[in-house]
């Protein structure tokens, strides 16, 4: 009976993944895995989840035309909405369960490659929904890795290796120098030929040992999976800037260095990319010095880019140029001196952070909530 039970439920959970790719499918054996991406901006990627981009799609003109061109990569799970789109129909999204997945486990899972274009990189997709793509070192080079179960200490112990639900397949590079996040996250350039976004890697990133997935992905403890035990996993929760944005603290360096007049504070971007890729963020370095129990706030510094139409910020839609471009490059270093004189005993409090949407939009999109200020790295120097 055990044994039927677990067929039915495999060929139960196969049919699911055919035919909705649900994330709700993969929660019963990676429980963990399955709670952080709930919580992750990649689940929230529709207008239904994500008010940041629902205000911008508000104001696209491409609602007006009825074609939700963001579908491939805000909500690949809805069907009917991509199908749409491929035959140049009307492609309106609407409410349901499949909006609401986002970017689910699968559609991550399922990418057999990436194909580049100017405009954008499209996710080649497998059509085998039972097979799927993961990294594991250990098993490199195994493409069609299968269900089994072996038993030790006298037949008194069972081993579990694969899955009885889908195939893993774990020699697809793309998965270990992450290029997989490439086919959404590398660029998006407008009708007017300038790029919107771009995420421009360093030449010396891009490896298996820092690359997308290594950043955004690190590994934290708890298993993968209830079926095979490990003391780590890949954190499926994609921290950035909206969730868990302190796990990427680690990228940003602050030093201070005294100089004969006044100081210089130095920030380095250890990140392989530019520091802020939404043309809607903006960084800002804050400097305290406090002297005398008395807090002098200086002139802040801002990591800005700003697009815009004959030298005027215009919408991502209508920008031929980039009017302004401050931001710190990948691997980047910058030094900001100040006049300040110093003397012994003070403090320099430096705190660099941003805004998730830069507070002179916020307004216009109705976003006031996204525009505070998120400390990423405070730093406290003493004068000696």
């Amino acid at each position: 009976m055990k044994i039927l039970a677990t067929l039915l439920l495999s060929s139960f959970s196969l049919m699911a993944l055919s035919q909705f790719q649900s994330s709700q499918v993969c929660k019963k054996c990676h429980p963990i895995i399955y709670k952080e991406h709930f919580a992750s901006q990649h689940r929230k990627a529709s207008i239904y989840d994500d008010a940041i981009h629902k205000a911008v799609w508000d104001k696209h003109p491409l609602k007006k035309k009825g074609v939700y061109k963001c579908a491939k990569c805000h909500t690949p799970n809805d069907q009917k909405l991509i199908e749409a789109l491929k035959n140049n129909q009307h492609a309106m999204p609407t409410e349901n369960k499949a909006q609401h997945e986002g970017v689910s486990c699968v559609s991550c899972h399922n990418i057999v490659n990436i194909e580049r274009h100017s405009k954008s990189n499209t996710n080649i997709t497998t059509r085998n929904k039972k097979l799927l793509f993961s990294a594991r070192q250990s098993e490199k080079n195994i493409s069609d890795k299968k269900y089994e179960t072996k038993k030790s200490m006298f037949g008194f112990m069972t081993k579990q290796s694969g899955s009885p639900f889908h195939e893993i397949n774990f020699t697809n590079e793309l998965y270990y120098n992450g290029n997989v996040c490439m086919g959404c996250h590398s660029h998006k350039e407008n009708a007017h030929g300038l790029k919107v976004c771009e995420t421009t890697i360093a030449p010396d990133a891009n490896s298996e040992k820092e690359n997308c997935i290594t950043c955004h992905m690190p590994k934290v403890e708890g298993s993968f999976s209830t079926m095979t035990e490990s003391k780590t996993h890949r954190f499926h929760g994609f921290s950035g800037a909206i969730h868990k944005p302190k796990m990427l603290s680690k990228y940003i360096h602050l030093n201070f260095k005294q100089q004969e007049k006044g100081f210089a504070i130095t920030i380095k971007n250890k990140a392989s990319h530019p520091l802020m890729l939404h043309p809607l963020r903006v960084a800002t370095l804050n400097v305290t010095l406090i002297s005398n129990k008395q807090k002098i706030k200086l002139q802040p510094h801002t990591f800005v880019r700003v697009i815009g139409t004959k030298n005027k910020p215009s919408p991502p839609w209508t920008a031929t140029q980039v009017l302004h471009n401050t931001q710190l490059k990948g691997k980047e270093s910058r030094t900001i001196h100040y006049n300040t004189q110093l003397h012994t005993g003070d403090e320099i409090v430096v705190t660099f952070g941003y805004y998730i949407v830069n507070p002179k939009m916020a307004p216009k999109l109705k976003l006031e909530k996204y525009s505070d200020f998120v400390i990423l790295k405070q730093e406290r120097f003493y004068v000696k």
